[in-house]
């Protein structure tokens, strides 16, 4: 055998596995090999097609890799046009349709394909004997923008149909969207690499599509499902939308496993109102289900109206953009300091809830969207986020509105909590500012020096210096603690940043947890409940900051500014010698302070606690401990002295065996 045929059929083999590896991927969300194990088998093929370009097929993988940047998008006209949908809204309209379907056919009653409606962009993918010749949005439902070249990029479209008879040509219609995993990740590499961040998903999955250069668009997590055809030649029309969508997954197409099959228009209203039960807990956004009558050859009898057809209808979920009118605007001060401005609405029904409230954020975003009293304004609710406000509706604003000025009162309240917001934040156990006291805070909130913690990172010896009472010499100590402070840990700053029931110890589980920030932003819900300690509302806490654009700038803004910590691994606590014991620290120790014997503990897995009880591991005591230590006596825990504390943090693998010894009740 030749060395030609061993890389011909080394390449084929690398293809063959890297599209299962694909499929197993985007197809099943089952991944079978690391990501770094997929790179080295497309690195491989890589080599091999450039040692060799003949070997190179037209549906190798390797293809999703770079390309070149176009200047502009061309149009690109369907084979058949891409039709809108009517829109229902309640019961009343879904009924009225199903009633015209059920009149125009002559039936009592019809078979329905339930179909999530999602919030991204739609696409229209053209297949010339199998291979993925084109690619177009929908434009004007004829002609749509040629975005080819993106489009090859993302790992979940298929580039060669899995089928040995493909049809000569097929028109296969899908949405491209961001999952909120995927939104949150790619928020996590903005932040990483300091970039702007995203509004939202579909913003972001509509602009990455849109690259001018496929690369960007690569590496973006975009994903597709697939719901429909359009011209087809060369095979024949399965004779329903079940069996067309059972064909498009047999062709190597991701569809959506939300559908569902409901027969009349009772089930129809049911299955609607259980998968809007279940919208919040989808990984994706979707704005309603869309019905289609099921038989394709009674889709064609209804035929369509303008550019709609007669046969489907997308039942929509309440709105999630309304318009009101603001009656009043409060301001909330948190306990870092941060200044909310809230407006209070006239009721409005908007994403499935009454709303009286929406947020204005801070007042520099109040003054860039300049909301009054009394205007007309959008509001926008998705999912389970806090209600704002989108903008105004300018063509009716009042005549006698006036600019929203901050009240002098709630001005002084908000200094007093940014002040206390930075003493914790500088504090010893947070970022350890040595020299940033209650004064000196006061004149720098007061000044507009520091407006939040990132500021400290741009004051100047001589900024320092013209504060009241200040030398050269307290100045140049300060300027020095703040540049020290840089170099902290991730621990440290989750502390410091004072987010809601997020102390000391859960900022340690957090970090011990996931290792580093990029995937604690990244992270959903539930994995931030996975977190030990870390119980619903705490989690809710976390995931509001981490999906806050103004904290993420924040976190952007300290990174910027030199802040940095030691990036490392998840860590697997159920391993480590202490894990699962509480330990209790008492009196003085003279080696070290009770807050590094805590940190030398926690690295052994142990959770030190402040209070002695029946489930304390041991109790070290150090001079003058007091009424723990008596309290240890009555129940029984062991007391170590430090001498024994030392022997255990030198040799670990005595704290393992003496752990084997008195196992934990």
């Amino acid at each position: 055998m030749t060395a030609e045929v061993d890389l011909a059929a080394r390449a084929a083999w690398l293809r063959q596995a890297i599209s299962a590896h694909d499929e197993a991927y985007y197809g099943r969300d089952a991944p079978r090999i690391s990501d770094a194990a997929y790179d080295d088998l497309l690195r491989e093929l890589q080599a091999i097609e450039a040692a060799e370009p003949a070997l190179r097929t037209a549906d190798s993988p390797t293809g999703r890799v770079g390309g070149s940047a176009v200047t502009a998008f061309k149009p690109l006209r369907h084979g058949r046009p891409m039709l809108s949908l009517s829109n229902a809204f309640t019961a009343a309209d879904f009924n009225d349709f199903d009633r015209r379907v059920r009149e125009r056919l002559g039936e009592n009653e019809i078979l329905y394909v339930a179909e999530t409606k999602l919030d991204g962009l739609a696409i229209n993918l053209t297949y010339v004997d199998g291979f993925l010749r084109s690619a177009a949005t929908r434009g004007d439902g004829t002609t749509g923008e040629d975005v080819t070249a993106n489009i090859r990029t993302i790992g979940a479209v298929a580039w060669r149909l899995r089928t040995p008879h493909p049809p000569s040509l097929l028109e296969i219609r899908g949405e491209v969207y961001l999952s909120h995993s995927g939104f949150k990740a790619l928020n996590a590499a903005q932040l990483a690499a300091g970039a702007k961040l995203f509004a939202n998903p579909r913003n972001a999955a509509a602009g990455s599509l849109r690259q001018l250069d496929p690369e960007i668009t690569r590496r973006r997590p975009l994903n597709i499902y697939c719901y429909g055809i359009g011209a087809l030649e060369g095979a024949e029309r399965p004779a329903s939308q079940q069996l067309l969508l059972a064909w498009l997954g047999t062709l190597g197409c991701r569809v959506s496993p939300e559908t569902r099959c409901v027969q009349g228009a009772a089930a129809a209203l049911a299955c609607y109102r259980a998968i809007g039960a279940r919208r919040a807990q989808l990984d994706y956004d979707i704005d309603g289900v869309v019905f289609k009558v099921d038989r394709l050859d009674w889709q064609a009898s209804l035929g369509q109206v303008a550019r709609a057809p007669r046969w489907a209808v997308a039942f929509k979920f309440p709105p999630e953009e309304r318009e009101t009118w603001v009656l009043a605007i409060d301001v909330q001060v948190g306990r870092t300091g941060t200044l909310t401005p809230v407006a209070r609405l006239e009721p409005v029904f908007v994403g499935g809830v009454t709303v009286t409230n929406a947020t204005l954020h801070n007042a520099d975003e109040i003054a860039r969207k300049d909301v009054r009293v009394g205007d007309r304004v959008l509001v926008r609710r998705a999912g389970d986020v806090i209600p704002e406000i989108v903008g105004v509706v300018l063509a009716q604003r009042p005549p006698d509105t006036q600019p929203y000025v901050m009240p002098a009162a709630i001005a002084d309240q908000a200094v007093n909590q940014s002040v206390q917001g930075l003493l914790h934040f500088a504090s010893r156990r947070a970022m350890d500012i040595e020299g940033l006291g209650d004064k000196l805070a006061q004149q720098l909130v007061s000044s507009g020096l520091v407006q939040d913690p990132a500021d400290l990172y741009a004051l100047t010896v001589e900024d320092l210096r013209a504060l009241e009472r200040s030398g050269d010499k307290s100045a140049g100590n300060l300027h020095l603690a703040i540049d020290i402070s840089r170099q902290t840990t991730l621990a440290r700053l989750l502390y410091a940043l004072g987010i809601p029931e997020v102390g000391e110890a859960t900022a340690r589980q957090l970090t011990e947890h996931f290792g580093e920030l990029q995937a604690m932003v990244a992270a959903p819900l539930a994995a931030l409940e996975e977190v030990p300690d870390v119980g619903p509302v705490v989690a809710a806490n976390l995931a509001r900051f981490f999906s806050d654009p103004e904290k993420l700038a924040l976190l952007e803004r300290l990174r910027a500014r030199g802040v940095h910590w030691p990036v490392g691994a998840a860590r697997a606590v159920a391993a480590l010698p202490l894990a699962g014991w509480n330990i209790v620290l008492t009196g003085t120790l003279a080696a070290f302070t009770r807050e590094e014997a805590a940190d030398r503990l926690r690295a052994l897995g142990a959770k030190v606690t402040g209070s002695v009880s029946a489930k304390t591991g041991f109790v070290v005591a150090g001079e003058d401990a007091g009424a723990k230590l008596r309290k240890a006596a009555e129940l029984g825990v062991p007391v170590f002295d430090e001498a024994r504390l030392q022997q255990l943090l030198a040799r670990p693998e005595e704290v393992a065996q003496w752990c084997q010894m008195r196992p934990l009740s």
